[in-house]
């Protein structure tokens, strides 16, 4: 899960999947916590803790550059809202690609339809970044730290804590929703 430091948080815990990672003898109440919060907890291995991370943060990092990438592309083109007009697209193709996977695909790509992809590319080319956009470029850009200790991550009097998650370090609970 990803956290804003906002009260939003904890709404977004309830029913949220959890990765957990604990030592044997203590993966039921790392369970149970997870339960209590009202999420499901999901087993991950200490060796697919890395695997696994990259992965959430592959999702969450391109969906924010993908999506302010298109907002911005239809600001260009003269949507007044752009959010408005992609908030439902968006979570109708995040949610049949959850369901169906690459099956999910519409439009032109999933016709075949070479001459509109070529126009879409055209236009792509115009008015898009021509290092490849927000995908290639702004998220090393856009993941430099932010001033100060984010909420999540403050430790005793403030200051920041130790990330956790790390090897060797103790159980708790993690910022993409896992718990160690």
């Amino acid at each position: 899960m990803t956290f804003t430091g906002t009260s939003v948080d904890v709404q977004r815990l309830a029913g949220c999947s959890f990765g957990v990672t604990a030592p044997e003898e203590l993966r039921l109440a790392a369970e149970a916590l997870v339960i209590e919060m009202g999420g499901e907890p999901e087993w991950i291995a200490e060796e697919s803790r890395p695997l696994y991370h990259a992965a959430l943060a592959l999702g969450a990092n391109h969906l924010v550059t993908l999506v302010a990438e298109a907002m911005e592309l239809l600001a260009k083109a003269g949507v007044t809202a752009p959010d408005r007009m992609l908030g439902p697209l968006l979570g109708a193709a995040l949610d049949n690609a959850l369901r169906s996977g690459d099956a999910a695909l519409t439009g032109p790509v999933a016709r075949g339809d070479a001459g509109t992809v070529a126009a879409h590319v055209s236009e792509l080319r115009a008015h898009a970044p021509p290092d490849g956009g927000r995908l290639s470029r702004d998220g090393p850009r856009h993941g430099r730290p932010r001033p100060g200790p984010r909420p999540a991550q403050a430790g005793a009097g403030g200051g920041p804590a130790r990330r956790p998650g790390r090897p060797g370090e103790p159980a708790g609970l993690h910022r993409t929703g896992e718990t160690r």
